[in-house]
C-alpha cells in the first residue's frame, strides 16, 4: 500500500515541471545537395523557475521538436542564480554586453511591469522579475540579446553578497532609513 503511493507521489513529481521554458526564436536553415534543398531548424529557448534561476540554450535538428528539445536541455544545464530585490526586481542598475550587443537593465518600483522587448522579456519573465526597465542598445540578434542580459544579470551583486565578500554585516553596506529621510527633510 505504501509502496503504491510512493510511486504515484514521485510520478506526480515527475509529471510537475519544475521550469517554465519560453521559445524566443527559431530559424530556418537550408543547405543545397544534389537532389534539392536540405532543410534544417535551429531553436533558442530561455528556462527558469521564476524564483531567481535562468538559463538559455539553443539546439539544431532536422525537425522543429527536436531542436527545441535540444535547446531545452542545454538551457538547464545552463543556469544561473539571480538575487533579487524583495522577490520582484533587481538590486540596482546594469548594463550587460555581449559582442555589439548592449543592454541596459534598470530596477523599478512595485507595479512598473516588465518593460523590456523580444527576448529579454522572456528572459525576465522566466527569472521571476515582475518589475524592471531595460533598453536594448546595438544588436538586434536574439542570441546577442539574450547572451548580454544574462552577461549583466551575472554581474549584480546582493547586499547580502556584498557584505560577505567585505566582511561586514548588511545593515553596514545599506543606507539607514532613519538618515536618509533626515537628510531629505533638511533639503
Amino acid at each position: 500500500m505504501a509502496e503504491r503511493e510512493n510511486r504515484r507521489d514521485r510520478r506526480e513529481r515527475e509529471e510537475a515541471p519544475e521550469f517554465a521554458d519560453r521559445l524566443v526564436a527559431i530559424n530556418r536553415v537550408s543547405k543545397t545537395v544534389k537532389g534539392g534543398k536540405r532543410f534544417g531548424f535551429a531553436a533558442l529557448v530561455v528556462v527558469g523557475d521564476q524564483k531567481g534561476r535562468v538559463g538559455f540554450g539553443k539546439g539544431k535538428a532536422k525537425e522543429v521538436p527536436e531542436a527545441i528539445r535540444k535547446a531545452t536541455e542545454q538551457a538547464k544545464r545552463n543556469m544561473i542564480r539571480v538575487a533579487l530585490r524583495e522577490g520582484r526586481t533587481l538590486h540596482h542598475d546594469i548594463e550587460g554586453r555581449h559582442g555589439a550587443g548592449k543592454v541596459v537593465m534598470r530596477t523599478a518600483p512595485e507595479g512598473t511591469g516588465i518593460i523590456a522587448g523580444g527576448p529579454m522579456r522572456a528572459v525576465f519573465e522566466m527569472l521571476g522579475v515582475k518589475d524592471v526597465v531595460s533598453k536594448s542598445l546595438g544588436s538586434q540578434n536574439p542570441y546577442n540579446m539574450i547572451r548580454a542580459t544574462i552577461d549583466g544579470l551575472k554581474q549584480e551583486a546582493s547586499p547580502r553578497s556584498v557584505a560577505q565578500r567585505r566582511g561586514k554585516k548588511v545593515a553596514d553596506i545599506l543606507p539607514k532609513r532613519e538618515d536618509a529621510s533626515a537628510e531629505t527633510a533638511d533639503a
